[in-house]
């Protein structure tokens, strides 16, 4: 295989996994997303797009691409970051919940006909007190830290 296609293949790789392991813990376990984990599914969307521009375009391409890819791997672990903090109630967030403001009749009526959303602060499932999010700071900044250090090595040959 050609090396200048490995990078470009696993990013797309990696995206792929991470999207479907979103969509199997939503559609085939019933865990509902809250917003912030809907945000942190953008990222991987993007960076795998990138990866299949990059194999599409010339090489001169390929590095520019695939370093964005590794910047939207290192925002999703702002996100993530973000999200565990609003989690473990170290902020406060939109989707948090209420906020102690009155709620009219009127407002409250139109809040019960519509879906119930899952709430940022209420972890859907954890593992021995990592939830989700905390896990993707560790997935995405690790993949920010591999792909941007591979695209250094990549330069000083």
């Amino acid at each position: 295989m050609n090396t200048q296609r490995r990078l470009p293949l696993f990013v797309l790789a990696v995206s792929v996994v991470a999207l479907a392991t979103a969509y199997t813990a939503q559609y085939g376990f019933g865990l509902r997303p809250c917003v912030l984990c809907l945000t942190q599914r953008v990222p991987f969307a993007i960076a795998g797009l990138l990866a299949v521009l990059a194999l599409l375009r010339p090489l001169s391409w390929q590095r520019l691409l695939m370093t964005l890819a590794g910047l939207a791997f290192l925002i999703n672990a702002g996100i993530a970051v973000y999200h565990v903090g609003v989690e473990q109630k170290w902020w406060e967030s939109a989707c948090s919940g209420s906020d102690g403001a009155k709620v009219s009749m009127a407002d409250l009526s139109a809040l019960m006909r519509k879906p119930a959303e899952a709430r940022c602060d209420e972890p859907a499932w954890e593992w021995h007190g990592v939830t989700m999010a905390g896990m993707n700071i560790a997935f995405s900044g690790g993949l920010a830290l591999l792909v941007l250090s591979a695209l250094g090595r990549k330069g000083r040959r």
